[in-house]
Order: C-alpha cells, then sequence, then structure tokens
C-alpha cells in the first residue's frame, strides 16, 4: 500500500453515514476510493456540484462534470449541480460537515498553510480559507515530509490559510490531533515507531501513554 492510498484509507474512517463533505484537490480526491462498507456521504465540490462520485472507469470522463481542480469526476444518483454562490453560502453558513485539504506545512497551534509557496505563481487561493473557516470539521490529508524537511513545524513560514485550527491531521506516519494544549500523537502507522514520528517531525508532539496503532 502506498503513503497516498494509506492517508486515504485512514481519513475515510472518519467519514459518517448522510454527511456533507467536500473533497479539496489532490490526495484528498481519493478518500472517496476508500468510504467504508454502508458509509453513504454526499461529496461537494466548491464550483457547485453535490452529490461528486469517481469516475467508474476510463471514458466516462465529461468536460462540463469536474471537480474543483478541473478534473474529470462522476455524480451519483440523486446529485445536483448548484451555481458557486449557493455552494459557497453552504461552506460560510456552516452546513458542510466536513472538509479533507491538503497541505504545505501545519503548525504547533494547528494552523494550516496550504494555498501559497512565496514566489511561486498560482492561478489563486480558491476555496481553502472558506473551507477552513466554514467547515464544521477540518482533516488535513498530507505527506509527513516534503524533500526531507518536516510539514509539521513549530511556525507555519507560508501564509496561513486561516487562524481557525484544523481538527485532525492524517500522514504516512501518524494520526495528529492539534489541541489548545499543542499536538497530540494520536495514532502511528502500521510499522512506524513514535520515535520515528517525532523524528520526523518539526514541531513539538504531546505524546500520551496510549498511542494506538492507525486504523486502516
Amino acid at each position: 500500500m502506498g503513503d497516498k492510498e494509506l492517508i486515504a484509507r485512514r481519513i475515510a474512517k472518519e467519514l459518517r453515514d448522510g454527511q456533507l463533505v467536500n473533497l479539496g484537490i489532490g490526495l484528498p480526491t481519493q478518500v472517496a476510493h476508500h468510504l467504508p462498507k454502508g458509509v453513504n456521504v454526499f461529496f461537494q465540490s466548491e464550483n457547485g456540484l453535490i452529490g461528486m462520485l469517481p469516475l467508474p472507469e476510463e471514458g466516462f470522463a465529461w468536460a462540463d462534470l469536474t471537480d474543483a481542480g478541473g478534473r474529470p469526476v462522476g455524480a451519483g444518483p440523486g446529485a445536483c449541480a448548484i451555481d458557486s454562490a449557493m455552494s459557497f453560502g453552504l461552506i460560510r453558513g456552516g452546513h458542510l460537515d466536513v472538509t479533507v485539504l491538503g497541505g504545505l506545512q501545519v503548525d504547533e497551534a494547528g494552523h494550516l498553510a496550504n494555498w501559497l509557496i512565496p514566489e511561486v505563481m498560482v492561478p489563486g487561493m480558491g476555496g481553502a480559507m472558506d473551507l477552513v473557516t466554514g467547515a464544521r470539521r477540518v482533516i488535513v490529508a498530507m505527506t509527513h515530509t516534503a524533500r526531507g524537511s518536516p510539514k509539521l513545524v513549530e511556525r507555519c513560514a507560508y501564509p496561513i490559510t486561516s487562524t481557525r485550527r484544523v481538527d485532525l491531521i492524517v500522514t504516512e506516519l501518524a494520526v495528529i490531533e492539534p489541541g489548545q494544549a499543542g499536538l497530540m500523537l494520536r495514532e502511528t502507522a502500521p510499522g512506524v515507531t513514535v520515535d520515528q514520528v517525532v523524528g520526523a517531525t518539526g514541531a513539538h508532539l504531546i505524546v500520551p501513554d496510549d498511542v494506538h496503532e492507525m486504523r486502516i
């Protein structure tokens, strides 16, 4: 199992039947492939689609049916298309149960930086700021390091996405829960030790006595 699949599988276990869930661009979209049996959620894309599904197979792509990143997606029975104003009204109005977003960095305060690397041109901030601020629960899906450098840091070097603390971070090494006291290590991936997680982390981790193995 690859790192990204492990992350997606673990996050899928956080979703509950009937929830309205937004999946960010990239790694988070893989969560839709790993829902536990019997769990049905409504995946929302901020460009105006509720009921989004992965493409059933190659050849089913339709240019007018995409996620927020422009990638072709499918739509389940009962799916609906809405305009951007309605879509962001749902997000900003607190009606979105969960958003799963990628991350460039998360700091000890639980602040996420995921929309801009200074001096690198980007098309825009997209809906990240609205999603982190408006969703009831924010889960970050990201690799633990990038080119050998920790992505969990004391303080974000990149512009933060929101002053709101995220609720959960899932990497290929661990499940970490930000809280008032800092970053709490909750689970380690199969075959990964607590010392390995601490060594790959650039922020202080609170390590309780009952760190469990990741459920995948």
